[in-house]
């Protein structure tokens, strides 16, 4: 269940460039990092770190530079990869991780995945 922050920022999204994939109007996740990738990002904006509109805004860049790209170097289309760059690039925008902690966390991540 939804407390009234996740449902704003949620509802926030419904019909915009930015909007989460959902499967019979619930939020779709085909992959466990997936929902904890979009828990982190709630939860860090609930707990103040960073504003969740920042976030959003970052995120509708990340889509754009991934539909700006060359079709034959482009990455296949994954709505919550476009969501971990801009979750990442808010984290660093924020100060709540450097550049250092964020590169070592993101290689321990992907060790255990």
């Amino acid at each position: 269940m939804f407390t009234r922050f996740e449902e704003f920022a949620a509802s926030s999204m419904l019909g915009q460039p930015d909007s989460p994939p959902r499967l019979q109007g619930k939020l779709h996740f085909d992959k466990p990092w997936e929902r904890q990738v979009f828990g982190l990002a709630l939860a860090l904006s609930k707990a103040g770190y960073f504003e969740w509109e920042d976030f959003r805004q970052n995120l509708i860049e990340s889509i754009a530079q991934w539909e700006d790209e060359q079709c034959a170097g482009q990455p296949r289309w994954d709505y919550y990869q476009r969501f971990l760059v801009a979750l990442e690039k808010t984290v660093l925008n924020a100060g709540v991780l450097g550049p250092e902690e964020l590169a070592a966390l993101t290689s321990a991540l992907s060790q255990h995945n």
